[in-house]
């Protein structure tokens, strides 16, 4: 299989600017589903770290009293007690819009002061188009000297609040707040991965990229640049240790490194007219897909984005589309709710133009039948090609917003059949299916150790079995919820339709502020990436 067919080339990422390598092979990749999981290995890696070691992360949240175990330690714990053994850690946090409008200025804002105070320099960053966000989940621990112990992880799993959940779905003891139809703790479905080899060099690069961009950090906010000078903060980053050698070849995975970054008036000098790899490395493997594609996504709500899909379905009549998204979305109220929902009732609609009986759409609830908000941002097409990153399906996270995703080619051939669903003869890989099997064992309730895999391997029946779940919990609501609850989480995805009246409000204030679009004028009027 060569890995042109499913990665960008360097021609086709389209940003030289960027010494990023254009993907690195010798990768081994672990998946974290959920964050109690990703937390706990992370304070197992960080512990470990001592005197001149480096570690570098970048957060759209970060909660400094966000505990990672039930019994601590929090995130500043963590991380100022590296600084306090001589560890190198350097952070770059979104600055935020303002608390009032329900975002965290206030927490990212403490984050870095706790963590400064003891050593640590972490920096919030407003280098970011109008109404945009600095998005990436990242952290990269280097160990200088043993380039073995080097490790990245990477998805979309901020450390901050609500993200301490687990397979059981009870939700986090801290949670953030949100909908009430999630409940006190709202119960949160996330993936994050773990990398070691290569490709932790290139996580690595991303950082330092940013945290050398010359300019301010605050321009254009004149509250925030007067309470920075007041409290001595510094309005660029200072100097970061060298970079230890790149880690050897460790595993059989390549990873493709993926990013968004807006074109914007100040350009990134390291993207100067914007990167769309994110978008570019998703439209390239959709264009392949021929069987499956099974996608988690919090938003799932651009139309163009959507397009993608819907041209695939088209083109390819043995295809199907298994979503999986939040029952509802994060916020509530008369204004906030409907641009909320009309992005994706238009997106599921322009795919399901395409074929209705091949786009399966549903959402997720734990036991107790609170849903499951859906946070996780996960592709696989045709068991070949994986990717988790912190980008939505939407042109935000394609164009407006900083993104990061890693998308995964496995050089491992799966022995269970079918060996090559797609027929293309690029076999189905190891890595993507456990991906997308370990997904559904979890919410169809299937052991996780894969005994009951036999209706979830090929497309096709993977398909029956998928929806035949979902129906039968549906069927056990609209009986009055008779008898044992039926295994499985999935429901089918059908929330009420907005009026017409309430549709057209809703659709300008959606375009403006929730998927805005961060591409230069020229890709605006080709409707390309």
């Amino acid at each position: 299989m060569p890995i042109e067919d499913w990665f960008l080339t360097g021609d086709q990422r389209g940003n030289p600017a960027s010494g990023l390598p254009v993907w690195s092979e010798g990768n081994q990749v672990r998946v974290h589903v959920h964050g109690a999981a990703y937390f706990d290995r992370l304070v197992e890696t960080v512990a470990a770290m001592g005197d001149g070691d480096q570690l570098f992360f970048t957060d759209w949240r970060g909660d400094p009293d966000q505990r990672l175990r039930p019994d601590g330690p929090t995130v500043a714990d963590l991380l100022s007690a590296a600084a306090g053994r001589g560890v190198a850690v350097r952070g770059l946090v979104w600055r935020s819009h303002l608390d009032v409008l329900i975002y965290s200025a206030e927490q990212n804002r403490n984050l870095a002061e706790e963590i400064n105070d003891d050593g640590g320099q972490v920096l919030l960053d407003q280098r970011v188009r109008r109404f945009g966000s600095h998005h990436q989940k990242l952290v990269v621990a280097r160990h200088p000297g043993h380039p073995e112990r080097d490790v990245a992880f990477a998805g979309g799993i901020d450390l901050c609040h609500s993200r301490r959940d687990d397979a059981a779905h009870r939700g986090d003891p801290q949670p953030v707040s949100m909908s009430p139809r999630y409940g006190d703790r709202p119960p949160w479905h996330d993936v994050q991965l773990e990398l070691r080899g290569p490709v932790v060099a290139a996580l690595d690069l991303t950082f330092r990229e940013r945290w050398t961009d010359p300019t301010a950090l605050r321009r254009g906010n004149p509250v925030a640049m007067l309470r920075d000078r007041l409290a001595g903060r510094p309005a660029r980053g200072g100097p970061l240790p060298a970079p230890p050698d790149p880690p050897a070849d460790c595993g059989p995975h390549a990873v493709q490194v993926l990013r968004t970054y807006p074109a914007k008036s100040r350009p990134y000098p390291y993207a100067p007219h914007g990167e769309r790899t994110v978008a570019l490395g998703y439209a390239k493997a959709i264009r392949r897909a021929r069987r499956l594609i099974y996608l988690e996504d919090q938003y799932m709500w651009s139309s163009q984005v959507a397009q993608l899909f819907a041209d695939a379905l088209r083109a390819n009549p043995d295809l199907h589309l298994i979503v999986v998204v939040p029952r509802h979305p994060d916020v509530d109220g008369r204004l906030a709710l409907p641009p909320n929902v009309v992005g994706r009732e238009h997106a599921i609609d322009v795919c399901r133009r395409a074929d209705p009986d091949r786009v399966h759409v549903f959402d997720v609830e734990n036991h107790a039948g609170t849903p499951v908000y859906v946070h996780a941002k996960v592709c696989v097409v045709d068991d070949v090609w994986a990717s988790v990153g912190s980008d939505n399906f939407n042109r935000r996270s394609w164009t407006h917003d900083s993104e990061l995703s890693c998308a995964v080619l496995d050089d491992t051939r799966d022995p269970r059949a079918p060996h090559d669903p797609a027929g293309l003869g690029d076999h189905a890989r190891t890595f993507a299916r456990d991906l997308r099997l370990t997904l559904l064992r979890e919410h169809l309730d299937r052991d996780p150790d894969g005994s009951r895999d036999h209706d979830l391997l090929d497309p096709a029946d993977t398909v029956r079995a998928v929806g035949a779940a979902a129906d039968t919990l549906d069927a056990w609501y609209r009986a009055g919820r008779r008898g044992p609850r039926p295994a499985g989480r999935l429901r089918r995805h059908d929330p009420a339709k907005l009026s017409t009246f309430t549709r057209a409000w809703a659709t300008p204030p959606y375009h403006l502020f929730y998927d805005p679009d961060g591409r230069p004028r020229r890709l605006r009027r080709t409707a390309t990436w």
